[in-house]
């Protein structure tokens, strides 16, 4: 069983050495540490770094980080991270955190983290459905605006002139803002435009 470490830093102006004299103290050996400079919109397993600490980890592995936000801000994707590990076979351990698998604190611990993170995730559901709610209330309307039938005949009626004139139904329907997939469709959808343009 290996002990692998894990370092991770948002930008280069920051210092990693707090975190590698930890990991290095818990006795992991300086070769087996992945060092991550990333920022903190990416997910664990988008980072190169985490990329290659997943596929040298083997089961029965430790994987050790000063602190377990270093796996990622987002309590979810910590979860996920550490998900990711277990399905694996590997195992985590945050120093200044008190997660061990090795010890029933640190296993009460992990189960803590996942009972947060289900939380989270509850709360950004209940907060994205009561935006949507909101904004339903004040008028805002969700999925494709309304086709103003008006607005259509013009445009139709430009396509055919342009056709009439020689353009192609592609040159057509740029003329007004549409792919030829769209002028056929219109076509189709409107019983006065006559036959498909070819």
């Amino acid at each position: 069983m290996r002990h692998l470490g894990y370092t991770s830093i948002s930008t280069a102006g920051q210092d990693a050495q707090l975190q590698l004299v930890a990991l290095l103290a818990a006795g992991v050996q300086k070769r087996d540490v992945f060092a991550e400079v990333t920022s903190g919109s990416k997910t664990a397993i988008e980072r190169p770094g985490m990329k290659k600490l997943l596929e040298y980890a083997e089961a029965d592995d430790t994987v050790v980080v000063w602190r377990v936000d270093r796996l990622r801000r987002s309590l979810i994707d910590v979860l996920n991270t550490v998900n990711l590990l277990r399905e694996r076979g590997v195992h985590l351990r945050s120093i200044s955190d008190g997660i061990d698998p090795a010890t029933s604190t640190g296993r009460m611990m992990l189960n803590m983290l996942a009972t947060l993170a289900e939380y989270e995730r509850e709360l950004i559901v209940e907060r994205v459905n009561a935006g949507i709610a909101a904004a339903r209330q004040s008028g805002t309307r969700f999925g494709r605006p309304p086709i103003n039938p008006e607005v259509i005949a013009e445009k139709l009626a430009i396509v055919a002139d342009a056709r009439k004139r020689g353009r192609t139904a592609a040159d057509a329907a740029t003329l007004v803002g549409w792919s030829r997939a769209t002028l056929y469709r219109h076509q189709s959808l409107v019983s006065s435009a006559g036959p498909q343009a070819t």
